[in-house]
């Protein structure tokens, strides 16, 4: 049996130890300081190995500037060895007339870098303009009977930050923790705790916006048509409040009993759950920073594809990208007197009253009955519908007969004013126009 030598650390160590420790306690303190000293030595030799191996196998990181981390953004020069940059040009299929540095100054938001030079306020100002141009041309040529705040609410369904968020992130930008010279410029940089330099929209600021908000005074359509930007929302310099003034404006006049308001709360936690993007920022200012951010890069693209690539470029990635999602306008609707607004049409357009008939039912006895009425003018039936009472059924069948003269279209692909700016256009046929609807909302 071989005699194992005690090394001269342990010996020391014993040495050292006080007069009043037990040879347990001694013991214990230089087996651990033994094991700390081996594992020490041997991770420094592990990690000098592989540090050598990774230098083989992946290249050292691009040194920054030694001023890099002291700008709010990251350098244009910088854009041209992004690999991230360069993916998301290439999954957009964007044109090579469009740079990278371009592609990299819609990534910075206001909020993180103030001067107009390097942020995408202006690119997406011009996006902005022509999405809702776009957009606008297309539903009146496609819906000439549209009620306007219906109009209202499709262009915001279209184009509004909320589904230009999810556009952004199906086109999988990530975004940085925090805005600086050193990040990544093909990540999206806005700071998530200021405001940031609101795009200036078309519209007016009202003189009686504080009464607005204090008293929740109605606004009238004509009203919101005139003096509110594209969407009928007020103009307002705190892009961050005027979401939930809109939410506000919206609910004002609307009469909910207890069941709806609770039917609304959960409808509101279960799309919180869904949308991915309320697990990913926080609280409701948060995440009005995140939408606003994600929007106003969407619009830069655009701005940028229209000051790169001209005007037929940008429509065709405004209708492929934005205008190619579905949107049921159907579930728009809704109305409060369906059957005294559907007389009101019926007189208007000098058709005979609508008369509620009923064609069928089934169980008028039973706990389940279903009735169907009809809506008829004369002998044309102008809509239908089936509940489980007579005057749920009529009410649907007046609500179906107005949403059916509403949502009437000439074609899937109407001829917008814009194809008359293409080469070789024929000559314009002139768009059906209604005279509005029956009753303002």
């Amino acid at each position: 049996m071989k005699r194992i030598a005690t090394p001269s650390l342990t010996s020391r160590l014993l040495v050292a130890a006080r007069s009043g420790a037990s040879p347990a306690t001694a013991a214990l303190r230089s087996r651990s300081a033994i094991s700390v000293r081996s594992q020490s030595t041997a991770a420094l030799a592990q990690h000098d190995a592989s540090h050598d191996l990774n230098n083989g196998r992946f290249p050292p990181l691009e040194p920054l500037p030694p001023t890099a981390e002291s700008l709010p953004s990251p350098l244009p020069e910088r854009a041209l060895t992004s690999a991230k940059l360069a993916a998301l040009h290439a999954r957009l299929n964007l044109s090579p007339k469009i740079p990278l540095q371009t592609l990299a100054r819609t990534l910075v938001d206001a909020s993180a870098d103030e001067n107009p030079q390097f942020n995408n306020a202006n690119l997406a100002f011009v996006g902005q303009t022509l999405i809702n141009y776009h957009i606008a041309e297309w539903l009146l040529c496609k819906y000439p009977r549209l009620p306007q705040g219906i109009l209202f609410s499709a262009m915001k369904a279209y184009a509004g930050p909320k589904p230009l968020l999810q556009t952004a992130r199906s086109w999988g930008v990530d975004t940085a923790a925090v805005p600086g010279g050193e990040v990544d410029p093909g990540l999206l940089q806005f700071d998530a705790l200021k405001p940031g330099i609101s795009i200036t929209n078309f519209g007016y600021k009202r003189t009686e916006l504080a009464y607005l908000e204090k008293f929740k005074w109605r606004r009238g359509m004509a009203s919101r048509v005139v003096l509110d930007d594209d969407f009928g929302d007020v103009v307002r310099s705190d892009p961050k409040v005027a979401a939930d003034l809109e939410r506000a404006m919206e609910e004002q006049d609307r009469d909910k009993t207890p069941d709806e308001e609770e039917a609304e709360v959960m409808a509101n936690e279960k799309e919180q759950d869904q949308d991915v993007s309320y697990d990913r920022y926080g609280n409701p200012d948060t995440r009005a920073s995140a939408e606003r951010a994600h929007a106003y890069f969407v619009r830069a693209v655009v701005g940028a594809i229209y000051a790169h690539c001209g005007r037929e470029s940008a429509k065709a990635f405004v209708k492929g990208h934005i205008m190619s999602r579905t949107l049921d306008i159907a579930k728009l609707f809704e109305f409060k007197y369906p059957t005294r607004e559907l007389a009101a049409l019926c007189a208007r357009e000098n058709f005979e009253p609508p008369v509620a008939r009923l064609i069928s039912e089934t169980g008028r006895q039973s706990r389940t009955p279903v009735f169907v009425v009809g809506i008829y003018s004369g002998s044309d039936k102008l809509g239908e519908g089936a509940a489980a009472s007579l005057d749920h059924a009529r009410f649907k069948a007046a609500m179906n007969a107005l949403k059916a003269w509403y949502l009437y279209s000439p074609g899937e692909n109407p001829r917008v004013p814009s194809d008359m700016l293409e080469d070789g256009a024929k000559p314009w046929t002139p768009a059906y126009i209604d005279m509005g609807e029956v009753i303002s909302r």
